[in-house]
């Protein structure tokens, strides 16, 4: 298609007006609606692609799909057709087999893409960044209830409009998850600057998938830039697969610790440490939005759009500030309290935990480190995987009458180099000690340290866990019911610290952690 059929109309209706948009499937025309006088675009597919059967019926597909979907951050599908070039002027209408080019009818959206502006103004403003990733997720969130996965989240596939919010677009290559037959397992299919892991590698893909890139477009809209440049395509993609998103804080500083953990969370690898879904990824970034928004005391555009809509604590309070800029600048105290609160209610959602457990203590000079509710994960490289998963956040939980426990094993033997707990301290500490508190006191464990996580697998039974990038940091010692023990961290920030359980206590066949607490 070209310039040739500008002033066409298709379907008796559409007259096209200007090419605006030009992809691989298809080229996109602002249209004029000669029916309701209105504006509208039109994404015609290339007449010489549409003989193939499987594109056709992706194209067919994206306007069933997005057809379903009603949501203010989703553009909506106005009508489709197909436009026979012998009766360029006559009626449309689907027709399966009528050798016609297939179109759809989308409202319009005056304005330019978040690529557009990331270009032009990256990094964006850290509360306007978070406001267009709520608005991204609750579209995505409300795709994924009608089980349609997006597959091709990215910057270029946002539209924003001349009065703000952001509207997602571009379903083509979106499937339900119930369909079966077209992108299947081993091809690859969006932008592989923003591809899920799982998408690069042809797996399974689901909502979590959307997250992932979401979580990319994320880091792009805070620090300018995408994670990952490679060589080509194919080396990015596989970046995604091994390598971890780096840390937002070390491009953006003054992007806080709520920030950077949605971040983070968003792009794991592991879906088990990634959102499970678009609403816990839109609660975390909700109280984020609050949080950024206290500490620069004030909102504007999209962040204050998006601020109205909030129902938690911080929701009720922050647009005070906003509308009456002149008042909270007289009452410092009250601004304090509105941070307080922000900063509250986003922890139970981010970085923060419960609390410090009863009767830790805190050596001269050294104060305990808060850790995130989920920080807590069950390590077991050597093994068949973690021990009591649902457990584990009992031990930084500050309740000392909820605990983690490990598998039982016949006669206490492991059969193995150890197990253990490991803490998320993100974006990491220079730990001084850590103290640990059991019901069962007796088993022998080890503190060790690193970087970066790793699962390891049982293949990695003859390894170690210096193999496995961990470094030791205090040697095996018994662990009496409230224990206590130096680190030599030689002031080295680690992320990840690992309390490594190398012998049960004589004559038991578990061992239970109730808490563990980091010191620095």
């Amino acid at each position: 298609m070209n310039n040739a059929i500008l002033g066409t109309t298709l379907g008796g209706r559409y007259r096209l007006d200007a090419r605006i948009g030009h992809g691989g499937m298809s080229t996109v025309y602002r249209a004029f609606d000669t029916v309701l006088e209105r504006q509208v675009a039109i994404k015609l597919m290339h007449r010489e692609i549409a003989s193939d059967s499987d594109q056709l019926e992706r194209f067919r597909r994206e306007a069933r799909a997005v057809a379903q979907l009603n949501h203010p951050h989703i553009v909506t599908v106005i009508d489709a057709g197909e436009w026979d070039a012998r009766n360029e002027d006559g009626p449309g209408g689907i027709q399966a087999g009528a050798g016609g080019t297939p179109y759809i009818v989308l409202e319009h959206v005056a304005g330019e893409t978040l690529k557009d502006l990331i270009r032009r103004d990256a990094p964006l403003d850290v509360p306007t960044a978070l406001a267009y990733g709520i608005e991204i997720a609750r579209a995505l969130g409300a795709a994924h209830t009608q089980e349609i996965v997006h597959r091709d989240v990215k910057p270029q596939n946002v539209l924003l409009g001349e009065e703000g919010g952001a509207k997602i677009t571009d379903f083509g290559i979106a499937r339900t998850l119930s369909e079966v037959g077209l992108t299947m397992d081993g091809r690859v299919l969006g932008t592989t600057d923003y591809v899920s892991p799982e998408q690069a590698l042809g797996q399974a893909v689901t909502g979590q998938s959307d997250v992932y890139s979401l979580g990319v477009v994320l880091y792009e809209m805070l620090t300018g830039s995408v994670p990952y440049k490679g060589e080509s395509p194919v080396a990015v993609a596989m970046m995604h697969v091994r390598e971890e998103v780096p840390d937002v804080q070390l491009s953006r500083p003054e992007v806080s610790a709520a920030t950077a953990v949605v971040v983070e969370r968003a792009t794991a690898k592991d879906l088990r440490r990634r959102y499970p879904d678009m609403a816990s990824m839109i609660a975390d970034m909700e109280e984020a939005l609050a949080i950024e928004t206290a500490r620069s005391g004030q909102a504007t555009g999209e962040a204050t759009a998006v601020l109205r809509t909030l129902h938690s604590p911080a929701r009720r309070l922050l647009p005070w500030r906003v509308r009456h800029p002149a008042r909270w600048a007289i009452s410092l105290a009250l601004l304090a309290a509105i941070v307080a609160v922000a900063i509250v209610a986003a922890a139970r959602h981010t970085h923060s935990g419960t609390g410090v457990a009863p009767d830790v203590h805190s050596g001269a000079g050294t104060t305990p480190v808060v850790l995130a509710q989920k920080a807590a994960s069950s390590y077991n490289p050597f093994g068949t995987g973690p021990e009591h998963a649902e457990d584990v956040a009992s031990v930084v939980d500050g309740d000392l009458n909820t605990s983690w426990s490990t598998e039982h094993y016949i006669n206490g033997n492991l059969g193995k180099p150890g197990l253990g707990v490991s803490l998320d301290a993100a974006p990491g500490v220079a730990a001084r000690s850590i103290e640990i508190q059991t019901p069962t006191p007796g088993f022998t464990a080890a503190i060790y340290a690193s970087t970066g996580l790793t699962s390891g697998s049982s293949s990695g039974a003859g390894q170690s866990l210096t193999a496995l990038g961990w470094t030791a940091l205090a040697p095996a010692r018994t662990i009496g019911a409230h224990t206590t023990i130096a680190i030599d961290s030689s002031g080295l920030v680690y992320r990840y610290y690992l309390v490594w359980l190398t012998r049960l206590p004589p004559g038991q066949e578990t061992s239970e952690i109730s808490e563990v607490t980091l010191f620095r």
